[in-house]
């Protein structure tokens, strides 16, 4: 409960203390790369975790015993904390080869900090949405359709959908993607053939919606043909590419009658400081623009239209 609360910044610049080496990269390749330069080179090297434990030595380093608060090593960090140490010694390196291996060396530091960093971030961010998403699920057994859903599509009713984003809010998740839906036409439909077809549609709509999630995606219906969507702890590629499927499977999709179409709005918001407010009016209008595009392009009327045929 305590770490959930915790924002994700905060979480991050305090639990790299929690990794070890064998954690956050890969020992053996690690092994082999030194390996090769004292091999090609003759560059001795250790390695030792954050303690000064020695993790694996390269050449001789007769009784030299690491003091890593004293004479550390050079230092790999992961956002500000020191996670190992490597000592080097050039001593049986050629003269007019030092430079060059300490240029090798300095390298491979940078590569396996930058690895390093992504290695523990990927990591946090799965322990912590699933630690979010048993605190948000932490309530008593309700039926699959219950008072937080809306009845006829099973997504959330807007009620809830807005607790959740308070949630997010309150818990300072970053980044989170946020869309704004809207069917297109869907007047068209209940005008054209009736209450129940249109109600199908929007059903076929907040299945594709649901089919093309990911687990910690949350999908409310706001009103009549208007659904929004959260992607908590989501870079904007990947919350670009969800709206792409969406769009994609809507045009996939086989009736005699309908055709769903829907406009989405896409706006990350990454400052734990801005409005959810300002963010979804910004999504709202990036819907709108979309809608603009999808319905002048080329036969979107036609196969709007195709079930008049069957009247």
């Amino acid at each position: 409960m305590g770490d959930t609360k915790r924002a994700f910044k905060e979480r991050l610049e305090q639990n790299s203390k929690n990794y070890s080496p064998k954690d956050l990269f890969d020992l053996i390749s690690a092994e082999h790369f030194l390996s090769q330069l004292h091999i090609s080179f003759g560059l001795a090297t250790m390695m030792t975790d954050r303690h000064g434990t020695v993790i694996q030595t390269h050449g001789q380093f007769g009784d030299f015993k690491p003091d890593v608060v004293n004479k550390p090593g050079i230092k790999i960090r992961v956002k500000g904390r020191t996670v190992c140490h490597i000592y080097a010694m050039y001593d049986e390196v050629a003269e007019n080869q030092k430079e060059v291996v300490k240029k090798l060396l300095d390298a491979y530091i940078k590569t396996l900090e930058g690895y390093s960093e992504k290695s523990y971030i990927s990591s946090e961010q799965a322990v912590y949405i699933d630690e979010l998403e048993q605190e948000l699920e932490k309530e008593a057994y309700q039926p699959k359709y219950d008072e937080q859903d809306d009845p006829l599509t099973g997504v959330l009713n807007k009620s809830s959908f807005m607790k959740k984003m308070e949630q997010l809010k309150t818990h300072e998740v970053v980044p989170t993607a946020v869309i704004c839906v809207n069917i297109n036409d869907w007047l068209f439909v209940h005008d054209n053939f009736g209450e129940e077809e249109s109600d199908r549609l929007i059903v076929t709509v907040a299945n594709i919606l649901k089919n093309c999630a990911n687990e910690q995606t949350i999908i409310g219906r706001i009103g009549g043909d208007v659904f929004q969507i959260l992607m908590p702890m989501t870079e904007e590629e990947t919350a670009r590419e969800y709206c792409r499927q969406v769009q994609e499977a809507c045009l996939q999709y086989e009736d005699k009658i309908l055709a769903p179409s829907i406009a989405m709005g896409c706006v990350m918001k990454t400052n734990v400081e801005a409005s959810y407010k300002d963010i979804m009016s910004d999504a709202e209008y990036a819907m709108y623009e979309d809608k603009l595009v999808l319905k002048k392009a080329p036969g979107y009327r036609e196969r709007l239209e195709k079930g008049l045929n069957l009247k």
